[in-house]
């Protein structure tokens, strides 16, 4: 996974990847589970053989020292997005090896095929300035609602009640640690590493509601369908 440039220590950084030719990533909730483990497991110096940690609860099983820190996620049918801080000299580079091969080599076991699952590189952008970075956690937490209102981007939220229900039942996506829903996915989080934007669930809810409603949101230079 060579990139044109290096990342830093301390910087913060949105990661993407889409499944080879767009295909789907998560055809059920085993896969969509499995991968939301693994964005805690694969954060880690400490090797882990799945059989021998699997049915423990997340929040009790030990990673080691920590690669990146993870201040957002979401799954989408054929993408992922990520929002990241560099913590380890080449953790994000480490951490996105062992995250794509081992859902790679599950997905491919499982459905008995051969071959890449993503695409050859996870892409990046780095969040260098304070309204961009802020922005990135309106982005990637509202991204599931263009799956029930394709084109509210462009033309507006046409029910905004609806969407804010399937926000709040999407379980593949961090809207519901922000939201302080208690469950073992909160472990996959370090927001210590991160601006304290959101002190309290109104202010994130409050957030993301202004995006939402917003009809001139833009979406800056990400596009992944």
């Amino acid at each position: 996974m060579q990139r044109n440039y290096a990342f830093a220590v301390g910087e913060y950084y949105h990661l993407y990847n889409r499944g080879v030719e767009k295909r789907k990533l998560f055809l059920d909730g085993k896969c969509r589970d499995r991968f939301v483990s693994l964005l805690h497991l694969c954060n880690g110096a400490r090797s882990l053989v799945f059989k021998e940690i699997q049915g423990l609860p997340l929040d009790t099983i030990d990673v080691g020292e920590r690669l990146v820190a993870i201040g957002a996620y979401c799954l989408m049918p054929n993408h992922i997005h990520l929002l990241v801080r560099e913590i380890k000299k080449g953790g994000i580079s480490r951490f996105m090896g062992k995250l794509l091969t081992a859902y790679s080599m599950y997905f491919n076991k499982r459905y008995e095929r051969r071959g890449r699952l993503f695409e050859n590189n996870f892409k990046a952008r780095h969040a260098h300035f304070d309204q961009y970075l802020k922005y990135l956690y309106a982005y990637i937490h509202l991204n599931p609602v263009k799956l029930v209102e394709p084109s509210w981007r462009t033309k507006g939220i046409q029910n905004p009640a609806r969407a804010k229900r399937f926000l709040s039942a999407y379980a593949p996506s961090s809207y519901l640690d922000y939201q302080r829903v208690k469950r073992p996915e909160n472990i996959i989080l370090d927001r210590r590493h991160f601006p304290e934007y959101f002190q309290q669930p109104l202010q994130f809810e409050h957030f993301l509601n202004d995006w939402l409603t917003n009809r001139d949101i833009i979406n800056p230079r990400v596009t992944l369908g």
